[in-house]
């Protein structure tokens, strides 16, 4: 009989860094180094590229870090809401808030008498916890906090745009926009199986969504870049 004892390893307490860690690594490799193969399709001057990727770098990092701020705040926001409110029915109303217990266990098919048991030892131990959970879905795994979001992200966005950054300062001259393509590229699948792995998921898919979307944000921006070249050339 299988042994129940050791803690099961879940990975859903990673959800709230790990999407901010992955999205900003991944905006800052794709962003910077589209800009960079932009800019270089439309002038060989390393110096020229190489500003335009440290702004990016910089712009980017800050831009990160105030928009997962606001968005995590409002997300918090409204948690703060949900939470004040589900305690002022609570003390309001616990009789109501007991029988609206008991029916979510019915409807996720318990029968009404153990539902009923459940629901009041549950609302003895924690009636607050039981609702957040239950009824509202929160949980600390997945509660919002919006300085680690924001701080995450601008450092994995400025650690990101460094690689092809690097690539740029690194690469021979003429060649600056293959160096940089090679170079995310292979970031791109490094981060994509990375992430997938951190977050239970197949690496292959993982891999193949951040390869996909890379390099056509690069093919765009290099067409843009091409084509003001032309004009201006």
């Amino acid at each position: 009989m299988p042994s129940h004892t050791r803690p099961e390893a879940h990975l859903i307490h990673r959800v709230g860094w790990l999407r901010a860690a992955v999205m900003g690594a991944n905006d800052g490799i794709v962003s910077t180094a589209s800009l960079i193969v932009g800019v270089a399709a439309a002038s060989p001057d390393r110096a020229q590229i190489l500003v335009a990727g440290l702004a990016g770098l910089a712009a980017g990092a800050m831009s990160m870090a105030a928009g997962e701020y606001v968005s995590v705040s409002s997300q918090s926001d409204t948690e703060r809401s949900d939470i004040a409110r589900e305690r002022a029915e609570l003390t309001l109303d616990p009789a109501g808030e007991l029988t609206e217990l008991t029916q979510i266990y019915v409807d996720r098919g318990l029968d009404p008498a153990l539902a009923s048991q459940v629901a009041a030892q549950l609302t003895q131990h924690d009636a607050l916890g039981s609702h957040l959970r239950d009824e509202l879905g929160l949980s600390e795994a997945i509660t919002a906090a919006p300085v680690q979001a924001a701080v995450v992200s601008a450092a994995t966005f400025a650690a990101g745009a460094a690689l092809p950054l690097g690539a740029a300062a690194l690469a021979p001259a003429g060649a600056i926009s293959v160096w940089v393509t090679v170079v995310t590229l292979l970031t791109l699948a490094g981060l994509g199986a990375v992430g997938a792995q951190a977050g239970g998921a197949g690496i292959a898919r993982g891999t193949l969504r951040v390869l996909v979307w890379g390099a056509m944000a690069m093919a765009a921006t290099a067409a843009v870049g091409h084509l003001f070249g032309v004009v201006t050339g």
